[in-house]
């Protein structure tokens, strides 16, 4: 939903702790050692052989580079750090608490801040400034000592803190944190600068000691070395590619970055914060304007206006989004520079697939597949389900990194109680629910959802509703902003889209989605003749190959399935380019999308140890280059057009849903062996001829009347999943084919169809069948297309005998305090849950024996039909009754030839067909 009303979240400033400051301070020079101390139980009984409960404490040692302190004890650890570090700044005499600055003497510390970086003092001790100034002093001629403003904005956290602290824009704005360094360094009497330059100096020589020095602080490997970085040109059209720095050993790295840049020192190349970790070394390179307005007379609002007028280049949107910054022009992106640790030139490479890999890791769904290590397989889940089921970082950490990499503050998530937990409202799940804000760093609201769903657990609300904002955001950002308000009513999301396009106005330049060419391939799946063109234009899948023989043991919605497989590079012919991605082990849960819908539609045909071949379209280039590893430079000059990919799949092994396990573990046989067993007496017992199962699934129920022998002589199956019914399709055509053989024991059967449709619409195909089956189904409907069901079923179909079974509620703490003998965080799961939780996740609802009596009566009387009540797994007139609760319904009117409405609509789709005649002509 779009909202013009624009709401101000007040937070309170954050006050720091002493270890904070302490870190400000020290940084990783502050090293805290936690001891553990064992203290006794108190007054116990002597002698008593019994072990007695001792207390855990902990003491901290805090070693700082002047001295080491040691806490007292606590209970817990972070108390004693604390501590530790309380005792630490009263020894140095810093206080906790200071009075806030006046921004006279904001400007007054800035001013001795940056004079104090220039003395003697400060070159003796360990800074990462030291190496610069070390270069500074190996220069000959008049640029010796001088040392770029932009290194004493980039390196020291106190002149940006203290600037940030005069103007907040200057965290930003590199421009106008350099304005502000040089407006300070003009009120200096220590230090120099120059109009128009970007160079500051010491007024005054220092000490030939100290010069000396440093200049005898040479790197200890005397050989260049190589550092290879990324140029991100400024114009979005040209491709980002790489570089190599050389940097000799009497060189200074800047000197050689202002060259690349083209540039005429390096007082002109501008720093950028650190791109990922604050801690990283990472950053962004790009030039200075030629005339900058950096003029030491420049009120502060006028130095606030400070972003580069006429004279800068272009915005790189590229550069940009990496760094939350404006950077203007082309730029370098590299990690180098001197930290405390070490005297020498800190480096590492940033590839390609670096590159690409933290462009994907700025969206939702690419960071979940980079948490997964799996960049094209993986999908960021519709739906988190259970904490032991979900595979990867979870959503409220997924959230939390996604705000943190754009600049924003942690999003705020608040759980509520809502209502009674038995109240029809809540679904029977629960009473929590749970609100998320997404902030600014100015605290406007960008973003603010809350769930529809109640919940049991405030750890489940609050993953479900990050998730949720997730998910839209991964649609959302690709978007460009003039089509924001049309898409901002989507479940339920509330978007200010002042503060939204202000946040993301860079996100559709940079992510811009690929066109994708169209396989015109067809599919074969064996010997089962199925129509695949609209599961071709479905799933994306245009050739699908599996091997080896069919176990039995097939995935199904929400079992755990862990494959194998191997993502390749094909290039237009089919010939192999290149290798992108490996896995010899990746688990996922089946129906939450935690995978490419490709893969899962070739998983849900296969079964264990047999393995696959499909191709598939190839994503965005980004992802490509993002997988490609070290390949990534090679084929980023690749055009992708007509190329694709592909996959080889191995079904390695199927852990079976939760539910499904609580059964077997508690009844023997199992509930769903059972409830097929009873459809199966009813049907022996009424002759039937024809049935159809109503959600018939992968076919479990028509494929166990192929085992025995029955009346039947045409049997159908109706249900959505496309997935389910080819999975079906594949389970019964070779059992029927050898059936119709003269020479095998034969079944009646004489025909099978697979149609796909919703149960809630009529097709006058299936009017007047004998039986109709509706096993475990109306769950996972909404009530009122439950009601519908119920009325089109009894009104439209009329069968003579209709049979629905749905999950007894009453039944649920039963199986939901019973613990399971396989699975430890299943195990822990449940001891740990409250009871009456659904069984499964995609239950829309669960009755209780009086809410399924009183649809079941309803639907029955207005329809003419009698009604009876019975079950499976439990006892009849014992607590709570049946685990799985069934309704018999029988029609009271004769049956008439013709449907009752002469309604002849046939809005069911054939997805397979089988019939005798046509096997006998096989063979």
């Amino acid at each position: 939903m779009v909202t013009g009303e624009v709401p101000h979240i007040s937070m309170k400033k954050a006050v720091l702790t002493p270890k904070a400051i302490v870190h400000e301070r020290y940084g990783s020079n502050a090293c805290y050692k936690i001891e553990e101390v064992l203290e006794s139980g108190g007054s116990g009984c002597p002698g008593l052989v019994i072990p007695q409960h001792h207390k855990c404490l902990y003491r901290c040692c805090l070693e700082l580079p002047e001295f080491s302190i040691t806490s007292d004890t606590f209970t817990r650890k972070k108390d004693a750090e604390q501590s530790a570090a309380k005792l630490a700044l009263e020894k140095l005499g810093i206080q906790l608490t200071k009075n806030k600055l006046t921004v006279q003497e904001t400007w007054d510390e800035l001013v001795a801040r940056l004079s104090f970086l220039f003395t003697d003092q400060f070159l003796s001790s360990i800074h990462p400034l030291i190496g610069h100034f070390r270069a500074a002093f190996h220069r000959e001629g008049d640029l010796c000592g001088l040392v770029p403003v932009s290194i004493l904005a980039t390196c020291d956290v106190k002149l940006k803190s203290l600037c940030k602290s005069i103007s907040p824009k200057s965290e930003l704005n590199p421009f106008l944190m350099i304005a502000l360094l040089m407006k300070a360094a003009g009120m200096s009497g220590s230090i120099s600068t120059s109009e128009g330059e970007l160079w500051i100096w010491k007024q005054n020589l220092h000490s030939s000691d100290i010069i000396q020095t440093l200049r005898n602080q040479q790197s200890s490997s005397a050989e260049s070395i190589d550092i290879e970085a990324i140029r991100i040109p400024c114009s979005v059209e040209k491709p980002v590619e790489t570089l190599t720095l050389n940097v000799s050993s009497n060189e200074y790295y800047m000197d050689v970055i202002a060259q690349r840049l083209d540039v005429r020192d390096c007082s002109r190349v501008m720093i950028s914060r650190p791109v990922g970790k604050v801690s990283s070394e990472m950053r962004l390179y790009f030039s200075a304007p030629e005339n900058p307005l950096l003029v030491s007379g420049k009120s502060l609002e006028e130095l606030s206006d400070v972003n580069g007028d006429a004279n800068l280049e272009p915005l790189n949107a590229r550069a940009s989004y990496f760094s939350n910054q404006n950077i203007y022009g082309d730029a370098i992106l590299a990690t180098v520079g001197y930290t405390r640790k070490s005297e020498d030139l800190f480096h590492e490479d940033v590839s390609l697939s670096t590159y690409y890999r933290m462009l994907i890791g700025r969206m939702p769904n690419g960071n979940y597949k980079l948490s997964r290590d799996a960049i094209l397989a993986a999908e960021l889940p519709s739906a988190f389900t259970t904490r032991s089921n979900w595979r990867g970082s979870f959503p409220r950490d997924l959230l939390c990194m996604f705000c943190r990499r754009h600049g924003l503050l942690e999003p705020n998530f608040s759980t509520k109680e809502a209502g009674d937990a038995n109240d029809e409202d809540s679904g029977g799940q629960g009473n929590v629910q749970c609100e998320i804000a997404v902030l600014s760093k100015e605290q406007d609201v960008i973003i603010k959802y809350s769930t529809e769903n109640s919940f049991r657990k405030p750890n489940d609300a609050i993953q479900c509703a990050a998730l949720k904002v997730l998910r839209w955001l991964s649609n959302e950002l690709e978007m460009p902003m003039e089509k924001l308000s049309s898409f901002g009513d989507i479940h339920g999301i509330h978007v200010y889209p002042h503060h939204f396009s202000k946040e993301f106005s860079l996100c559709p330049s940079v992510h811009k989605v690929q066109q994708k060419s169209i396989f015109k391939k067809s599919i074969s799946l064996g010997s089962v003749p199925v129509d695949w063109s609209n599961i071709r234009q479905e799933n994306g899948v245009t050739s699908l190959s599996i091997e080896g023989p069919y176990s039995g043991v097939s995935p199904s919605t929400g079992s755990l399935t862990c494959i194998s497989y191997v993502v390749s590079l094909m290039g237009e012919g089919g010939h192999r380019i290149e290798t992108l991605e490996t896995k010899d082990e990746f688990e996922f849960e089946i129906g939450t999308g935690a995978v490419i819908p490709q893969l899962e539609a070739c998983i849900t045909h296969m079964s264990v140890n047999q393995s696959a071949r499909f191709i598939a379209e190839p994503p965005s280039k980004d992802f490509i280059l993002a997988a490609a590893g070290e390949s990534a430079k090679s084929l980023s000059f690749l055009s992708l057009q007509g190329c694709f990919l592909e996959y080889f799949v191995k079904v390695l092994q199927i852990t079976e849903p939760l539910e499904d396990r609580m059964e077997q573990a508690l009844f023997s046989p199992p509930l769903s062996k059972q409830r097929v067993e009873y459809a199966l007496r009813h049907i022996n017992e009424s002759h039937a001829t024809t049935l159809v199962d109503f959600g018939c699934g992968s076919g479990s129920l028509l494929d166990s009347l192929l085992e025995l022998p029955t009346a039947l002589e045409k049997i159908v199956g109706v249900d959505l999943s496309r997935k389910s019914l080819c999975r079906a399709a594949k389970i019964l055509h070779p059992k029927l084919s050898m059936s119709s053989d003269p020479t095998a024991q034969g079944l009646g059967i004489r025909s099978a169809v697979l149609y796909d449709g919703s149960i809630t619409d009529f097709d006058s195909r299936l009017y007047g069948f004998d039986i109709g089956t509706c096993l475990e189904v109306i769950e996972h409907m909404k009530e009122d297309e439950a009601w519908k069901f119920g009325d089109i079923v009894l009104s439209s179909f009329c069968p003579r005998i209709l049979i629905v079974s749905t999950p007894n509620y009453e039944y649920n703490p039963v199986l939901q305090r019973t613990s399971l003998p396989n699975k430890e965080e299943d195990l822990e799961e449940k001891m740990n849950s409250e009871p009456f939780r659904f069984r499964n996740h995609d239950h829309k609802f669960e009755w209780t024996r009086e809410q399924f009596n009183h649809w079941a009566s309803s639907v029955a009387l207005r329809h003419n039909y009698s009604v009876e009540f019975s079950g499976v797994g439990g006892t009849a007139g014992v607590e709570p009754g049946f685990a799985s609760q069934i309704a018999v319904f029988r029609r009271n009117t004769p049956y008439q030839a013709e449907s009752r409405n002469g309604d002849s609509s046939e809005g069911y789709e054939v997805i397979w067909e089988w019939s005798d005649i046509m096997s006998r002509c096989a063979l």
